[in-house]
């Protein structure tokens, strides 16, 4: 699979087709990280392995790498998912970016445009795994007093530090709400309160947008799993609205079961 990654960007590079190559290479001690090739005989510096799970399409929002030009983009199917979102909230292009697709299977997929990686996208829904689900229904299993004491627990740790947010593709707002201080919509200091504040906003924010990466709760550094908390989002809107493309809180249909849309 490497190799025929690395001769993927060749391709592209050489051919002209892409300025850059967004892709996972070798990091400090045995970590992976980002690295952005723009030479293809710089191509061999791509990997590929098991820690290769850092969802790269985040980048893609950055003007620095917009300004380096046309880019390519090694994607595994978090990485698919984002770019069909973003691609939805008109964030970019075809023209913008080219995709070295992976499938779950760790095998190329040919998707010569952005149009196939929706149909792709679509083709191969988001779901949860046995044992995230079983995470999910732990959840469940609590009384509301029960859920709301495990949530206060965990979101007291938070030290405000942001970074499930700047690790997140799909927080690409020049702004957040979180710095509007005039008026203020979220408290600042790092307290009950503020931090509760927080982490509801963004979870509304990602409802039925996440697509379950797991980037945020890698990104924390005090250990709160809020991949499980926009897992249970996830399932709630699966349940509530099918398994839509289309991003369900900006969208509706005439025949909605509920009455509040007529």
């Amino acid at each position: 699979m490497q190799d025929k990654i690395i001769q993927k960007a060749k391709e592209l590079l050489s051919g002209g087709a892409v300025q850059v190559v967004i892709g996972y290479g070798q990091g400090t001690g045995d970590r992976v990280r980002a690295i952005f090739i723009q030479k293809p005989e710089d191509a061999g510096r791509l990997i590929m392995d098991g820690r290769c799970v850092q969802n790269l399409a985040g980048y893609l929002m950055k003007h620095e790498v917009r300004a380096l030009g046309r880019a390519a983009i090694v994607a595994r199917m978090p990485v698919l998912r984002s770019i069909a979102q973003l691609m939805y909230e008109e964030q970019f292009k075809d023209s913008d970016v080219a995709v070295i697709g992976i499938s779950d299977a760790n095998e190329l997929v040919d998707l010569p445009d952005l149009n196939a990686l929706k149909e792709y996208v679509r083709a191969n829904p988001l779901k949860l795994t046995p044992e995230e689900q079983a995470e999910v229904d732990r959840l469940d299993a609590m009384t509301r007093e029960e859920r709301w004491a495990f949530w206060m627990e965990e979101t007291s740790k938070c030290i405000k530090c942001y970074a499930c947010r700047a690790s997140c593709p799909m927080c690409y707002c020049a702004r957040c709400t979180v710095e509007v201080n005039q008026p203020q919509w979220i408290s600042v200091p790092s307290h009950d309160l503020g931090n509760l504040e927080w982490h509801i906003m963004r979870a509304m924010h990602l409802a039925g947008r996440c697509v379950n990466c797991g980037e945020c709760t890698r990104a924390c550094p005090v250990g709160i799993p809020l991949r499980l908390l926009n897992q249970r989002i996830i399932a709630d809107i699966a349940d509530n609205f099918g398994e839509e493309e289309d991003y369900a809180l900006a969208a509706f249909k005439p025949d909605d079961k509920e009455d509040f849309i007529r």
